[in-house]
């Protein structure tokens, strides 16, 4: 290794004990802490969690300490505080804390994306971004670098000044889109965000569905809208959230269900029509089968004391 490799490694090792120092101070003793900073999050366990669903929005997540699992699929992501996990659209996943202590709580912040600025970057620069693999899905983990880490520290030392928030908040993120953007992993992010390509077509009806997930669900009405083939739309669906049209809908109404169940005290017949079931009994069999345990059984779980936060 030579001494510009081992200045930068210094480097990152440096910006992640800086972004731990600061998640560790704004956060508290809370498990989740939304910021005045728009699309800003932070969040600490102290323990490792249960395998939880949650539904990801496109946004970037840094750990500075801990690690996470993410599952998409029969994907299996882990990142930790040398890569950042990246979701280039809604996709609906399994997530799960793996290291995490008293003494060394896991540490993450995570960073919604505003879409039409990653195109305004990906337009108004010249950035050579590799062309992402075939079938690639919509999420992926890429390295943190010194610039990254300093970036978020930057944005969170806004905390301190509120009065900046509205004028620096937005430049420091800007930063931050670009540099995701010029990582190797930023190809995802560009072809969801770039017009008129097959995935950012895809998005479109990714996006239609997570709007309108009670509504019945035709196929060829969303290929006609991403103005795709219905085998065309499959394949790319299928690419980027690594299930199909229906499977994605059928996890958003369940998430959305329990969260009904959970927060609004709707019993399981009622949370089922509302989020688009016909069927109580199906609705019954089919969130057993996603979480585990019969709908009513599972809250009873949720509320009880020391339950963990849903993502």
């Amino acid at each position: 290794m030579d001494s510009d490799q081992l200045f930068s490694g210094e480097q990152t090792h440096q910006g992640r004990k800086e972004l731990a120092r600061r998640i560790a101070f704004f956060v508290g003793s809370a498990e989740k802490r939304v910021t005045d900073i728009p699309g800003l999050s932070l969040h600490r366990w102290t323990t490792p969690t249960a395998r939880c669903p949650a539904t990801y929005e496109p946004s970037v997540a840094v750990i500075a300490q801990g690690r996470k699992r993410v599952e998409l699929g029969r994907n299996v992501f882990i990142y930790d505080a040398s890569r950042f996990l990246l979701a280039a659209v809604d996709l609906p996943v399994a997530s799960r804390v793996i290291e995490a202590s008293e003494q060394a709580p896991c540490l993450a912040l995570l960073m919604k994306f505003e879409m039409p600025v990653v195109r305004e970057l990906l337009f108004g620069e010249e950035m050579q971004i590799p062309e992402p693999p075939s079938g690639a899905p919509a999420m992926g983990t890429g390295k943190n670098t010194p610039e990254l880490l300093g970036a978020f520290c930057r944005l969170l030392d806004l905390l301190n000044t509120p009065h900046d928030i509205p004028v620096l908040s937005g430049l420091i993120q800007r930063e931050i889109v670009y540099r995701i953007l010029r990582s190797a992993e930023g190809a995802r992010l560009r072809a969801i965000a770039t017009l008129g390509d097959q995935s950012n077509r895809t998005a479109k009806a990714i996006a239609w569905i997570r709007a309108n997930y009670a509504k019945p669900l035709h196929v060829e009405d969303l290929a006609e809208m991403a103005a795709m083939g219905v085998s065309t739309l499959h394949h790319h669906f299928r690419a980027l959230t690594a299930m199909s049209p229906l499977q994605y809908q059928k996890q958003l109404r369940l998430q959305a269900a329990r969260g009904r169940m959970l927060l609004d005290g709707l019993d399981a017949a009622s949370a089922a029509f509302e989020v688009g079931y016909e069927s109580a009994s199906q609705f019954n069999r089919e969130y057993s089968r996603f979480f585990g345990q019969p709908p009513m059984r599972d809250i009873r779980t949720l509320r009880s004391p020391g339950a963990p936060l849903l993502e």
